[in-house]
Order: C-alpha cells, then structure tokens, then sequence
C-alpha cells in the first residue's frame, strides 16, 4: 500500500474527530408542541427545504453540460458535495456562526448552538414563530449548501478537488456565515441598518459571485482558454434539465423564505416564475436583438439570471416589477458576458456575471421597487418615495462585495500556500474526471454512415 501523506489523511481525521466529539453530546426532546406551531406553516417549510436542496444537482447538471466532456463528472461532483461538507459543518459550528448569539453584530457565538445545542429543544427563531428552530435551521441550511456550490463554475476545469473541499469549509465560515449574520440576524449590522434581502441576493449570489471572481484571478486562464480554443458544451439537455430543476427549485427559495403558507409567500412564488420568464426571454431576444440565433442556452442563462435578480426583492416587490427586474438584469448581465470575453478573464462559466452582477442588479431593483403594500415589514422603494432606501440597499450591496471578494481571494491564496490549488497542465489536457476521480462521462454520439442509417457510438477522447 503507497504512504499515505498528512495532507491526505487530513480530511477524514477531521471528520472522524467530529464524529466522534458528537457522540458525547447529550440527547434532547425534539420540539414540544406547545399550540404555537402551525401545521400548515411546518409542511410548507419542509417542503420548500427540500426543494431547495433540489437545487444542488440541478445546478450540477447546469454546469456539467456546459463544460468539456473530459470534465463532465468533476465539475458535477464539486457541487454536489457541498451537501456533504456543508451539512456537517452546519450542525457542528454553521448554524451557530449565523444564527447564535449576536457578537458585535458581526458574527454569531460558535458555542451558542455547538452540535446543534438548544435547537431543537428551544424557542423557535424570532423571525419563524410558527415553525421548529430544527425546521428553520434545516431551511437554512438548503441556502449554505448551494452558495459554495455556485463558485465551482468560475474554476472548473482546472482546479483541485481536494482543495475545492477545502474552500467550501472555510468560505462556508469566513464568508457565508457573516453574511448571513449581518442580513438575517435581528442583531446583525446590515439588518439593523435596514437592508432588505429576502431570499439571499446578498448572503448567496453577491457572496458567490464575488468569490467566483476571487477564484478565477487567483487560478489564472486554462489553456484552451490563453489558446482562444472553442469549447463546446458537453451536453446541452443536461443545461436545459438544470435549468428546470433550479426554477423548480428556486420556488422553495423564495417562497419558502416567508417561512410559513401565508399570502407572502403566494407572492414571492409568482415574482419568481415572472422574473425567470422575462429574463429567458430577454436574454434570448437580445442575442436576436445582435444577430444571433435564439439559443437554449441562452434561454437558460437568462432564466436563472431572473431567478437571480428577483431572490432579494421576491418578498418585497410586486408581481408586474419583476417583470421589468428580470429583463433587466438579463441585459445587464448578457452585456458583461461580452466585455468578459473581451478580456483575460477565465471565469469558466460566467459566475460573476451571472450570480456576483444578477444579485448586485436585484439588490438595487429591491431597492427602488420595494413596497409596504407587498410587505408591510419591509420599506417603500424609490420608485414609490422613498430615495433613501435606495442608498442603505446600495451601501449593503458595496460592503457585500467588498468584504466577499477580499476574504475569498485570501482564502484561495492561503489554500494555494498549504496546497496545490490547481492540477497540472498534463492533468488539465487529460481532464480532471479522469486524473482526479478516476471515472470518465461518455456521450452517446449519433453517426450517419454511407448507407444513410444511424447507430449510436460511445464518444472517446
């Protein structure tokens, strides 16, 4: 058997200790029903965590269509095993860092809720009185596993999956777990300032978004990137099949944020089909609008850029401004892909035009299309008065970036420094499915012979 080196032990001596430390923390009565819980509100919630987990693979089968063949499997795999890695670290310290003990308004107390201390046996959380703390925390867990998973698309097909596990630990506690503090925290300073997320244009996509970018400069350009080499999707219906299970998804995101079965949920489920629907539209009429064919992909990206847009102003916006937040930020987006490909920018799959500038778009429309007619605990917009707002949603909106972008490039640059961030060169001509996983995703590719019949081959490199 070849030595086993420290760095390649490392990771299942961590989680062997966890394992082990969680033995010994005393079992506790899940929640009492008291008469304070609704049943209606518990089985919506339930239902909106699982369709935001939903999100997971089909953001996996989004991003694994559209890389090369040779990078199909790793490319999926690092966004599904987010799951595992979050969800772990989640009940140990996440939960607590978001959601603990206000510290400074800055960050939750590690030790308030250590190995999920007095979650399922407390008082529900203060913004979710009608559903169990465990339920809210399950919830919140959905959105932690799916915005590590969002960044893989800027550093695919050169990055290491080892140190790709790393950085879903760290930036899951350096950089989502403030985040989400500051929001959604009563106590947390962007919270008190009176910035609005509803869904996680902040905490998720800005924070995403910002990382991407982080992860693309720190790992430089791919080869067949610096060669202006074309690389064609590997499987344009596994795009089209994500994009489904993402819009599907995303309505537990949104709705599922009002946090009960009540009528702003009903609204937050319809501004989040709108959104999606005029930015797939959008995107696809605007690429006519410049002489290109009308796409699927196009389609796509376009759609989940509605989707992104609309995440932290669905439970503050009105059903017919979605409209016009969705197209939007569709334009915006699709023209910042343009101007990246202009550059030396390898950002793989467009992560921070699409997430980082889709949040940032969606947080100023919340900004200037929030109403107290939609969401009495919300603020009126400048669109409707309110200019003032406005500025607070775009000083959050600058803090997010900020503080995004600086602590993801230094955790890239630090896992650089313990590890080797990116493969080799002869690994990334090979591609990662093979010298990394040792697996390999064949195509099934239809050929006409001379004769005119068809018959299916398998695809080889």
């Amino acid at each position: 058997m070849a030595k086993r080196t420290l760095k390649q032990i490392a990771p299942f001596l961590v989680l062997a200790a966890i394992a082990l430390a969680a033995i010994f923390v005393t079992p506790v009565t899940d929640f009492a029903d008291t008469g304070v819980y609704s049943p209606a509100d518990i089985a919506w919630v339930i239902v909106a965590a699982t369709l935001v987990f939903l999100m997971t693979p089909g953001l996996a089968f989004f991003y694994g269509g559209m890389v090369h063949r040779k990078n199909v499997i790793s490319t999926m795999m690092k966004s599904v095993v987010a799951a595992g890695v979050v969800s772990v670290l989640w009940v140990f310290v996440g939960y607590s860092l978001c959601f603990g003990e206000d510290v400074g308004g800055f960050i939750g107390n590690p030790s308030t809720h250590l190995f999920f201390k007095d979650v399922s046996s407390g008082e529900p959380w203060v913004g979710a009185p009608t559903i169990p703390k465990t339920l809210f925390s399950v919830f919140q867990l959905m959105f932690a596993i799916i915005t590590p998973g969002l960044v893989v698309g800027a550093v695919a097909e050169r990055i290491r999956f080892t140190s790709y596990i790393l950085f879903i630990a760290l930036f899951s506690i350096l950089v989502y777990a403030p985040l989400a503090h500051w929001s959604w925290h009563p106590e947390g300073f962007l919270f008190k300032m009176g910035a609005l997320d509803f869904a996680g244009g902040t905490v998720v996509h800005i924070s995403a978004g910002c990382a991407a970018l982080a992860g693309a400069l720190v790992l430089k350009r791919r080869k067949a990137h610096i060669e202006h080499r074309e690389i064609p999707p590997a499987n344009i219906p596994y795009v089209l099949i994500g994009t489904g299970l993402l819009w599907f998804g995303w309505f537990g995101f949104n709705a599922g944020s009002a946090l009960g079965a009540n009528a702003l949920a009903v609204s937050a489920f319809a501004t989040t089909n709108t959104a999606a629907a005029a930015g797939g539209l959008g995107w696809m009429f605007f690429d006519v609008l410049k002489g290109k064919k009308p796409s699927v992909v196009g389609f796509c990206i376009g759609a989940v850029v509605g989707l992104v847009a609309i995440t932290p102003a669905a439970g503050f916006v009105a059903i017919p401004q979605s409209i016009f937040i969705g197209l939007v930020a569709a334009i915006i987006s699709n023209i910042a892909i343009y101007y990246k490909q202009k550059s030396s920018l390898d950002d793989t799959l467009d992560v921070f035009p699409c997430h980082g500038i889709g949040g940032m778009v969606g947080m100023l429309m919340t900004g200037i299309f929030a109403t107290t007619t939609v969401n009495a605990g919300g603020s009126d917009g400048w669109f409707y008065g309110n200019s003032a707002f406005f500025f607070i949603q775009l000083k959050a909106m600058a803090i997010a970036v900020g503080y995004s972008f600086v602590v993801s490039y230094a955790i890239f640059k630090f896992i650089n420094f313990i590890l080797p961030l990116r493969v080799t060169a002869e690994e990334e001509e090979i591609g990662l499915d093979a010298t990394q996983h040792n697996e390999k995703y064949l195509q099934g590719t239809l050929l006409v012979t001379n004769n005119g019949s068809i018959h299916e081959e398998e695809a080889i490199d």
